[in-house]
């Protein structure tokens, strides 16, 4: 009596295996997360096709490895796509944040700059109005008689009619420190003195 051995369907074997090392390829090119889960599942695809025969499922479990292999696989796979794409949308979300705190600072940049241009326009103003002010005021103080003159100073400290002073006419100032006290002539004069001392020599 002959006993006749089963073959494997034609075909069959160098599929799986084909599949196995399509499976391992794209393993590798996701990185070490999902080769770990699939390794009991490729192996014996592996060594299946060192010894040139197809993997044998257990006897009354036909393709079970297979089928457990291929569904390790595909959740390996699934897990590490949901990662990737988590992965993608934080850094679509951070980059749309960077995005929206640059358009800010610019805008807030922009405002600043504008500011700082009007308030150096209103110094300006504000400068060249005082110093409008002082010229008439001391031209008022030159135009006085200087009796008069000298009563005004006279009740002023010594600091700020030495500043009138120093911008007068030197005849103008002469007469008006004539007019003074010795004590306030006195006073001014040394403030004046101390003013051209500082100054730089030409």
């Amino acid at each position: 009596m002959k006993v006749r051995l089963k073959r494997a369907a034609p075909g069959r074997g160098t599929i799986t295996i084909i599949a196995a090392l399509l499976a391992s390829s794209a393993i590798l090119r996701l990185g070490p997360g999902a080769g770990s889960a699939v390794a009991e599942a490729v192996l014996p695809l592996q060594q299946a096709s060192e010894q040139g025969t197809a993997p044998q499922a257990p006897a009354g479990e036909p393709d079970k490895m297979d089928r457990v292999g291929l569904g390790r696989l595909l959740a390996a796979l699934k897990e590490r796509e949901a990662r990737v794409a988590e992965r993608e949308e934080q850094i679509e979300m951070r980059g749309k944040a960077l995005s929206v705190a640059d358009e800010e600072i610019a805008r807030r940049m922009e405002a600043l700059a504008e500011m700082e241009e009007n308030l150096r326009r209103t110094l300006a103003l504000a400068d060249g109005a005082a110093e409008d002010d002082l010229a008439r005021l001391t031209t008022v103080y030159e135009n006085m008689k200087p009796k008069d003159a000298a009563a005004l100073f006279e009740t002023m400290e010594p600091d700020f009619a030495a500043g009138f002073l120093g911008r007068m006419r030197p005849d103008a100032a002469a007469a008006v420190l004539a007019g003074l006290s010795p004590e306030t002539a006195y006073s001014i004069s040394v403030i004046l003195a101390g003013r051209n001392a500082n100054a730089p020599k030409s």
